[in-house]
């Protein structure tokens, strides 16, 4: 996830944006846990894990199916990695060798990677039997502004570009599909009208803040209701997700 949208003050334990956005995730993961093949205990790779939030989140839910989380990123101090070192919960720069069993988290990453590709390929690589995948990124360059400058972005995707990522990455890729349809035509208009004001070069904050309690509330609970049919999104959104296995 992005640190950068934290620092303006936003709460992930409350905030409408990742209390509605980790719901997917929740219920892909039943899903996988659900299947003949599926491994009894998990091993949760959050790669690009930042605060960790999605993946303390999913342990929180689910601990007597997680077995071990992986966090990593490679902002993590030396001090940060050595305090959780053999801990369930354990921060690192890079996957290690041999895993398997593994859900892999990318939660808004790889579009802070060049090579988007190569990356993907990598973690591949280091996965095994009875691994599965579930990845978020921005959705449509038509709504790019200062805040993916501001963010680090180097791009939006459609479901067509984030399918054809993960496919030539080798990711077995079995559903792609938009969140957050229904705030997507307001967005497109304000950051359209905007974009002839923005400091695109400089930006100083991301569009994300915190909102008064009966407004986060309330886009809380509709895009939570959203989310029951978000498989059936293939029309526009905000974020794209993608679900699938790494064989």
């Amino acid at each position: 996830m992005d640190l950068k949208e934290l620092e303006s003050g936003v709460d992930p334990r409350t905030h409408w944006y990742y209390q509605s956005k980790k719901i997917p995730l929740f219920k892909y993961f039943e899903q996988c846990h659900a299947l003949p093949d599926a491994p009894e205990r998990w091993t949760i790779v959050d790669f690009g894990s930042g605060s960790g939030f999605f993946a303390y989140e999913l342990y929180e839910a689910y601990p007597d199916l997680i077995e071990k989380v992986l966090l990593v990123d490679i902002g993590y101090t030396q001090e940060e990695m050595d305090a959780t070192a053999g801990q369930v919960i354990e921060k690192m720069h890079y996957i290690p060798e041999g895993l398997s069993n593994c859900m892999v988290v990318m939660m808004d990453v790889i579009e802070h990677i060049d090579d988007h590709v190569g990356v993907l390929e990598e973690i591949k690589s280091k996965v095994g039997e009875r691994s599965w995948f579930f990845v978020t990124v921005p959705a449509f360059m038509s709504v790019w502004s200062s805040h993916d400058v501001y963010l680090g972005h180097y791009r939006r995707y459609t479901i067509p570009t984030l399918r054809g990522t993960l496919d030539t990455a080798g990711f077995d890729t079995q559903q792609v599909y938009y969140l957050y349809g229904a705030l997507f035509p307001a967005a497109w208009a304000v950051r359209r009208l905007k974009r002839n004001k923005e400091n695109m070069e400089n930006p100083e904050s991301s569009d994300m803040a915190p909102v008064p309690g009966p407004v986060n509330w309330l886009l809380k609970t509709y895009n939570s209701l959203e989310m029951k049919l978000r498989k059936s999104n293939k029309l526009a959104g905000l974020t794209c997700a993608a679900e699938g296995r790494i064989r």
